[in-house]
């Protein structure tokens, strides 16, 4: 029994130890264009399926206008906020919508610690409604050194992923 509890203590201090070798010497990788597009398409079919599901069988039940054309029919607003509140609380408490923990990817603040409220609605809010109406904002993840579409840049974030490594010395030679 005691060499169980040994194992144990080993593996613990092996652990430790790698975790501080990765903390020094590697950085996380950066997550591309590719992978962020399949995980917010999972979110859009998350977010679809919440209002097919509760939001328009609720409206249909009360007999609220339905018309899902009209921008500003009850039913639209409705799914917008779902759409928002989603993005929004799952990166704030989780750093990661479902789309994104499905492959291991998070949403983390360039200059803090922990993404605070403000940088997250400006990020959800502000900088969405900017990449959606200007469809570069996506596109140009796959063009800038950190990987960044425009509401990132706009609200100093990175999408990394959370267990991939890049050795930082290999980071500072494909820079220059």
């Amino acid at each position: 029994m005691d060499a169980t509890f040994e194992n144990v203590e080993n593996s613990e201090a092996a652990y430790d130890q790698v975790e501080k070798i990765k903390s020094n010497d590697y950085n996380h990788l950066l997550a591309g264009f590719w992978i962020r597009l399949w995980a917010y398409l999972i979110d859009l079919l998350v977010v679809s399926s919440v209002n097919r599901i509760l939001i328009y069988p609720l409206f249909e039940l009360m007999g609220l206008n339905n018309n899902k054309s009209f921008i500003f029919s009850p039913v639209s607003i409705a799914t917008a906020l779902i759409f928002f509140a989603y993005f929004v609380l799952m990166t704030k408490y989780l750093n990661q919508t479902l789309g994104k923990m499905i492959f291991g990817i998070k949403v983390i603040s360039i200059k803090e610690e922990n993404i605070s409220w403000g940088t997250i609605l400006f990020r959800e809010f502000i900088g969405r409604y900017i990449s959606k109406t200007i469809w570069i904002g996506y596109l140009i993840v796959a063009f800038t050194p950190k990987k960044q579409a425009l509401h990132d840049i706009f609200a100093d974030t990175q999408v990394i992923h959370e267990k991939l490594y890049i050795l930082k010395h290999n980071q500072v030679k494909s820079a220059e």
